[in-house]
């Protein structure tokens, strides 16, 4: 038989608590896979008394013996993929040869950051929300069939040519539209060039790495970052990501065949939370909000910067599984809604007249659209650390039902807390 190979999906708008998910889960695999991304998103993990906070590499690394990779469809910063690792090695992980890069992997350089912090800030009150780390202007690059990959920074002429190009290209832009600093190439070879030393002995073929564990019967977990509702294709255009957060970009971002996917498990938080602009149909802007916020201490991993809040979003629960072939969810940050008498749930939107129960990209726009709500009751009761379903509260129980019989995908995981331990498995 064939080993199962697992696809963990974020369902709504990134920040589900994917991370915790992945590490719970790691046991059972082999190896760890990211397919998409920059270090613009993050994953914390917690664990008795210790905190992690990733952003580039697979929480697998926390694992022993689990190998990682960073796949092909990731764009990766150097500087920062080192960083990480001396800071992960500083709190005793162990990271030797079980992290890997693939050589096609596309590199962030400054330019590409300098670009997004300075259209960031010539949109003013259009601005998208990035992080300003480079992610978007680093897959334009890519795009445009002139990005520097990985495998280059191990070809010094192929690097110094590319590097010479970009900064031809974007100093210009820089210094006459943005009014901003400019690069000196020289410098730029140089560190881009010991970037490549210090990497050379992690980067290799990724596709063919992967297919040959898959073959010998490894199992392997596709971490993926963000969320659904941030795909470049299927999200809120333009208010996304670059790349494709759904179960596709697994396929393409990693270079493995789809019939490797054995399975699709979605997570997806009790509530709902976004960063940065674009619509949000059931957000909270008062004092609810803000007490979901403090409650579910919801503030970025890589940035700090609070995120918005809001009830959960069943049309956007049924987009994702529509999109992405989900098994089975995992719940997280259900202990969050312990204080609330009433919970109430978006279970479609009006839009133009017409009733919608997935969501309607062409509302985006113009945020054409009105949620209509069913009351939940609440459970006023702790759920923190709760480990066996049938301990839950009635209305607990009838919540997490509600959900199941709405989206039409069962719920096998029950995050009761941060940490690893605090988990209801089904």
């Amino acid at each position: 038989m064939a080993a199962q190979n697992l696809a963990v999906i974020g369902v709504q708008w990134g920040d589900e608590g994917k991370g915790k998910i992945v590490d719970l889960l790691c046991e059972s695999f082999d190896v760890v896979a990211r397919y998409q991304g920059g270090h613009n998103a993050g994953h914390t993990v917690r664990f008795g008394d210790k905190h992690y906070s990733l952003r580039l590499i697979p929480s697998g690394i926390l694992h022993p013996g689990k190998l990682c990779l960073l796949g092909n469809g990731m764009v990766i910063d150097p500087e920062a993929l080192l960083e990480e690792i001396e800071s992960l090695r500083g709190l005793g992980v162990q990271i030797d040869s079980n992290l890997k890069i693939s050589d096609s992997a596309h590199c962030i350089l400054p330019y590409h950051k300098a670009l997004d912090l300075a259209r960031e800030e010539a949109a003013g009150a259009a601005k998208i929300g990035t992080t300003g780390r480079g992610i978007g202007p680093a897959y334009e690059t890519k795009v445009s069939r002139y990005g520097i990959r990985i495998a280059d920074l191990l070809d010094s002429e192929v690097l110094r040519e590319k590097i010479e190009f970009a900064c031809a290209e974007k100093n210009p832009v820089l210094q006459t539209v943005y009014h901003k600093p400019t690069f000196d190439p020289r410098k730029l070879f140089n560190d881009y060039t010991r970037y490549g030393e210090v990497l050379a002995e992690r980067i290799t073929n990724g596709p063919a790495l992967l297919d040959g564990l898959i073959r010998e019967g490894k199992r392997v977990m596709f971490e993926g970052a963000q969320g659904t509702m941030l795909d470049i294709d299927h999200g809120t255009y333009p208010f996304v990501t670059s790349s494709s957060t759904v179960v596709g970009g697994v396929s393409t971002g990693l270079g493995i065949a789809p019939k490797h996917i054995s399975r699709v498990m979605g997570v997806v938080k009790a509530y709902t939370t976004r960063v940065g602009g674009g619509a949000f149909p059931t957000e909270l802007i008062d004092a609810t909000g803000e007490h979901l916020r403090k409650r579910g201490n919801e503030f970025g991993t890589v940035t700090g910067r609070p995120r918005r809040t809001g009830w959960l979003d069943l049309a956007v629960l049924r987009t994702s599984v529509m999109l992405n072939g989900i098994d089975t969810f995992a719940l997280t940050k259900l202990d969050v809604l312990d204080e609330f008498a009433e919970i109430p749930v978006c279970t479609s939107y009006h839009v133009h007249g017409d009733r919608w129960k997935t969501f309607p990209a062409f509302a985006v726009a113009h945020r054409d659209y009105k949620p209509e709500y069913r009351a939940m009751k609440g459970w006023k009761t702790s759920t923190v650390g709760i480990t066996e379903f049938n301990k839950l509260p009635q209305a607990a129980k009838d919540y997490v039902g509600f959900i199941e019989d709405e989206a039409g995908c069962s719920i096998s995981i029950i995050s009761t807390g941060p940490r690893r331990e605090e988990t209801i498995l089904r």
